[in-house]
């Protein structure tokens, strides 16, 4: 059960606390630290899902954790985002944060909606209709790259890149939550 792949797993839930704790430490650096965890983190989620495959370390136990340690960092970069700049004052644009607010509302109302409809496919034994498309893929690592910009905040510049992609990114969001539940649409259907 405990392999390369899976400690990789466990270490990325063993940095969502570390990230919690560097976004809110009150310095300089530490909002850049905080950033620095959270792409560690988000590429040890490449690299245990590759060594996983290569290594065919494949496990229950990983198919399990490794989508809810997605899950729970993204969603918990999501939140905090949310909360500083639901304070942030943009001199060029006071109203900043519902470019981000609303977003992270699909983004997260979106990841339950999929978990949900994989787990349901699952019972029904056609979980491989709804397997990550290249949508998804682009929309997780566009994404990533957003909340990482958001986290770091270096500039102004760089805070309207990151709220640019993750507009992108919720626009992919919703296109690869559609073309899932098209994908179970027919299961859904009663007379099925």
């Amino acid at each position: 059960m405990l392999n390369l792949p899976n400690i990789l797993t466990l270490i990325r839930l063993g940095l969502i606390p570390v990230f919690v704790v560097l976004f809110y430490w009150p310095t300089d650096m530490s909002n850049f630290y905080a950033a620095i965890v959270f792409v560690i983190a988000a590429l040890t989620d490449l690299l245990d899902g590759y060594l996983a495959r290569k290594l065919q370390k494949t496990t229950k136990f990983g198919a399990f954790l490794d989508p809810v340690a997605d899950k729970i960092i993204v969603c918990t970069a999501l939140v905090l985002i949310v909360e500083h700049y639901s304070l942030y004052r943009d001199v060029l644009y006071p109203h900043l944060g519902k470019f981000i607010t609303i977003p992270a509302m699909i983004i997260v109302s979106r990841e339950i909606i999929v978990s949900a409809l994989r787990e349901w496919m699952a019972e029904l034994g056609k979980r491989a209709n709804v397997a990550v498309s290249w949508v998804g893929k682009w929309k997780t690592t566009i994404q990533l790259v957003a909340i990482s910009g958001l986290i770091w905040r270096f500039n102004e510049l760089m805070i309207y890149a990151a709220v640019t992609m993750l507009v992108i990114a919720t626009v992919l969001t919703i296109w690869s939550m559609v073309m899932y539940l098209k994908a179970g649409w027919e299961y859904m259907q009663e007379d099925k």
